[in-house]
């Protein structure tokens, strides 16, 4: 049986796991790896060698640290196609899928690459007479990184890159489901040079969360999951005087006007509601029809939804594959029945669809509920799986206040061919991440990801300009270089003048 084990100081972990985990093919249902449980010794060894690294690696110059993280995208952008391979194998997702989150990875180790820029601070000379004022960033120290199972990749790529361009230093714990490929761009990274002890991978449940979350050698920590758990992670580390972005949950709504192309709606809804089984932050899981349009749209998604391969992400033609384990397979498909008895309609019932697959496989096909209501569970819990729900409005107000009303604030998008809706939208619409006419709004690497309300705790988004807030702390620097004539003792206030 395969065995994936940590990451500290620059190699595979050598000791004995006390507790481990199973690792599933989805597509096959068996067991593929056994991963170690890191307990508080691990972690305490990680976070130690982290700390180490730190004294080195904070002094390292900007053109070295920018040196390594070029030499790491060279590297992973040789192999995408392993890592793509690594993700299909243990998240499920279908082949191209995979090579796409590899691929926006890259975009924000693209930005990282650009270190020496984004870490200029500000100078003003002669701020007073003879005072010059200047600001600097610098590194926090060792920070966490925890990540979840539906982008094992992308996600980690999202802050690590960055972190570590800031002179930081890594305990990343990635999701126990699918934890190789973590492990596998921690090789990458040494491969380019990256000095023992920089990144480490520490692999685990709650207990691993937990000690990241107190270890007081800890000065920050990311995460990326549901939003009972952000919570969670924001309370318990910022109690433990963590500086903290949890980014938690989603119910993305895609609003549809009258007068939108409803055949590009229709192909929208369903490549955004069903990409990697639905298993997405930002698919859209609540269509809002804007009467009279529901009547034309629902019977093109139903039409597109036939066409879908629901299949082995590995065999060739297969758009959809399965869902990652099977106690979520299950609970996902728990709430098809839950729709029926709650009174709405379901149009298309996912259970029913073919699998170009192994029978034991984690399957479940998309699935289409219509005229849902927003008490019905189907809408209000985040499923996270491949069931998408239609709302009916009666007004672009009406769909306005559908979305507003949400908990959830994380993306959403609107579909019309109005420029002035779209403006009104964009505005008024109270969620993080906005697309018009693009159905999966995630912004480019050098913009921040993240959402409002209860899709995110903490006041910095994902990459983009806002990590380089988050990673790094402002120290202002007053300087006077003396001439014999100071002016003596003074007890008075400072006055720039």
């Amino acid at each position: 049986m395969r065995r994936v084990t940590h990451w500290i100081d620059g190699k595979a972990w050598g000791g004995v796991a006390d507790r481990t985990g199973e690792v599933f093919d989805p597509a096959t249902g068996s067991v593929a790896a056994r991963v170690d449980f890191a307990g508080q010794a691990e972690v305490d060894e990680a976070v130690a060698a982290a700390g180490r690294a730190f004294a080195t690696w904070r002094q390292t110059s900007l053109a070295a640290r920018s040196s390594v993280l070029f030499g790491f995208r060279s590297l992973l952008h040789a192999r995408r196609d392993e890592v793509a391979a690594i993700l299909t194998a243990e998240h499920g997702k279908v082949l191209s899928d995979a090579a796409g989150e590899v691929q926006r990875g890259l975009e924000v180790v693209d930005f990282a690459c650009g270190v020496p820029h984004l870490l200029k601070g500000a100078f003003s000379e002669n701020a007073s007479t003879g005072v010059d004022v200047y600001a600097i960033r610098q590194p926090l120290g060792v920070v966490g990184v925890i990540t979840p199972f539906n982008f094992p990749a992308m996600v980690p790529l999202w802050f690590v890159p960055l972190a570590i361009a800031c002179g930081n230093t890594v305990v990343l714990k990635p999701s126990e489901k699918d934890p190789s490929a973590p492990v596998f761009l921690a090789e990458l990274f040494a491969e380019a040079g990256l000095p023992d002890g920089v990144l480490n991978v520490v692999h685990g449940d709650k207990v691993a969360v937990d000690r990241v979350l107190s270890h007081p050698d800890v000065r920050a920590v990311s995460f990326v999951g549901s939003t009972p758990v952000a919570r969670y992670i924001y309370e318990t580390g910022t109690r433990h005087g963590k500086r903290v972005q949890a980014l938690g949950g989603a119910k993305n709504h895609m609003v549809v006007l009258p007068d939108a192309d409803l055949d590009l709606a229709a192909d929208a809804a369903v490549s955004a509601g069903y990409g990697s089984a639905g298993e997405r932050c930002m698919a859209v899981s609540v269509v809002v029809a804007v009467d009279p349009v529901g009547d034309e749209l629902v019977p093109r998604m139903v039409d597109r939804i036939a066409g879908i391969r629901v299949g082995d992400g590995r065999r060739p033609g297969c758009d959809m594959g399965p869902l990652v384990t099977e106690a979520h397979r299950d609970r996902v498909a728990g709430y098809l029945e839950d729709g029926v008895a709650a009174g709405a309609s379901l149009v298309v019932d996912g259970r029913a669809h073919a699998v170009d697959g192994e029978p034991d496989g984690f399957w479940l096909g998309p699935s289409l509920f219509d005229h849902v209501r927003p008490e019905q569970s189907i809408y209000t819990d985040e499923i996270f799986g491949p069931v998408l729900s239609v709302v009916r409005a009666p007004s672009y107000e009406a769909a306005l206040d559908l979305v507003n009303a949400n908990p959830y604030g994380n993306g959403t998008a609107i579909f019309t061919n109005d420029g002035g809706a779209a403006r009104r939208f964009q505005n008024e619409v109270e969620v993080g991440m906005v697309g018009v006419n693009v159905p999966i709004p995630v912004p480019v690497s050098y913009y921040s990801f993240g959402g409002w309300k209860q899709s995110l705790f903490g006041d910095s988004h994902a990459y983009g300009p806002d990590a380089i807030h988050f990673f790094t702390r402002t120290k202002a620097v007053t300087s006077r270089w003396l001439d014999p004539s100071h002016g003596g003792v003074n007890l008075g206030f400072p006055q720039n003048i």
